[in-house]
């Protein structure tokens, strides 16, 4: 009896990795072996790492523990010296076959340097266990520094998947019953600089649209509106391009984006969702802001409150700053952990405003729902606006339904089939 177990934590591109290993896991006939499928991205995410090691051993303690993924490949000595772990594996090896079909001969850190890496390790994923929604790779690592980020050190620099494979691998998902796929990577609206032809992000969804017309519902994971070309507001009058924009702004004020290093600036992100709107009226925002990176004060932290109102976002990412080694933000000068806990908190409330907002303006509106699960006769799934929905009605998962919504559970709306 297999007593695998992966666990995924952080981003979409961990499920999808992760789904890579419980594939090699089985075909090398590995058993009684954790994953622990590590994410850096915060400090809250690596203690999220050693409570996960700790409940591991508690768990299942004939297992052995292995702990890959971002934390792993940036301190692999830290995980080395915990008593829990039996090995340590980077983030490119954890992907190579040769990893797992060597895995009892492995020594006990296995972590390569990520920067010398050029190609994404190819794989052939045609299931998620589990998922009613498809993930595939698009892109690897981030070529930019923003100055409070560790991920490239995780992920290396961009490398991107050619065209014709990612589409490939969406006809696939398609023909084993996916309905929505989305498109995951560290840096996605980066793609493509790397490759021969110098593809753009927008070029590779008119592609995938264009060569895929089974495919009902493709969406995007975090973006970045600086990286954005002309050519995406064409493809984004496709209806079948999900009309949920989660983007990548970290904050609302300029002087802080500045000592970010991000590319964008707080009119670039008004206009990016303003033009959004004007193309597709349904589209809703989602975002990652961070709450007292370094050196902000109040006023600048308003220019973070007033841009959910500016950018009409639904679906906020809160973000208290915390310092990460080797960033030049944990040498600046640092903002009071209280304040920070209070802005956090203040923006957090503005959200949830927000969406309330948003889901009383949906009573009475029609929309499709994806399924995601069931139990009990009662179905939850999320819309085309990745707003969680309950169904009354045990329906199958992965199934695509029309409803009408009729009222609001906490952050679920009720709806019933049409």
């Amino acid at each position: 009896m297999c007593n695998n177990k992966v666990i995924n934590l952080g981003c979409r591109l961990n499920i999808y990795e992760g789904e890579i290993i419980k594939n090699h896991l089985i075909n090398e006939k590995l058993d009684n072996i954790t994953i622990i499928n590590s994410c850096a991205v915060t400090a809250e995410a690596e203690k999220k790492v050693a409570y996960e090691i700790r409940r591991a051993k508690k768990v299942n303690p004939s297992n052995k523990i292995i702990v890959t993924g971002c934390a792993s490949q940036i301190d692999p000595d830290k995980y080395n010296k915990i008593n829990e772990v039996d090995k340590v594996i980077g983030n490119t090896e954890k992907l190579k076959l040769q990893t797992w079909k060597d895995f009892n001969k492995l020594k006990k850190v296995n972590v390569g340097n990520i920067f010398e890496e050029d190609a994404i390790v190819p794989s052939s994923i045609e299931k998620f266990e589990g998922k009613s929604r498809a993930y595939i790779e698009i892109q690897q690592g981030c070529d930019h520094r923003c100055t409070f980020c560790i991920i490239p050190y995780g992920r290396g620099n961009n490398r991107s998947v050619p065209a014709g494979e990612i589409v490939s691998k969406i006809k696939k998902f398609v023909k084993n019953g996916y309905n929505e796929v989305v498109l995951t990577g560290v840096d996605i609206t980066d793609y493509g600089k790397d490759l021969p032809a110098k593809p753009t992000f927008s070029n590779l969804i008119r592609r995938i649209l264009k060569l895929v017309p089974e495919l009902k519902q493709l969406r995007l994971s975090s973006i970045d509106c600086a990286e954005i070309d002309h050519n995406f507001w064409d493809v984004l009058r496709d209806k079948r391009l999900m009309p949920h924009f989660h983007i990548s702004l970290q904050s609302g004020n300029n002087m802080i984006l500045k000592r970010m290093k991000r590319r964008h600036s707080r009119e670039m992100a008004i206009a990016f969702c303003k033009k959004v709107l004007s193309i597709r009226k349904d589209a809703t925002f989602g975002a990652d802001i961070i709450a007292g990176f370094p050196t902000e004060t109040e006023e600048m932290f308003l220019d973070s409150l007033s841009l959910v109102d500016e950018c009409q976002l639904t679906h906020l990412h809160v973000f208290p700053y915390s310092p990460r080694d080797k960033t030049p933000a944990s040498r600046m000068p640092q903002v009071n952990k209280g304040i920070i806990k209070d802005r956090a908190k203040r923006l957090r409330n503005k959200g949830f405003e927000k969406l309330e907002k948003n889901l009383k303006s949906k009573i009475g509106k029609k929309e499709l729902i994806l399924i995601e699960n069931n139990k009990d006769n009662i179905s939850i799934g999320k819309d085309q606006n990745f707003i969680k929905v309950k169904v009354n009605k045990d329906i199958k998962e992965g199934r695509i339904i029309y409803c009408i919504y009729t009222g609001i559970e906490g952050d679920t709306l009720l709806a019933n089939i049409i």
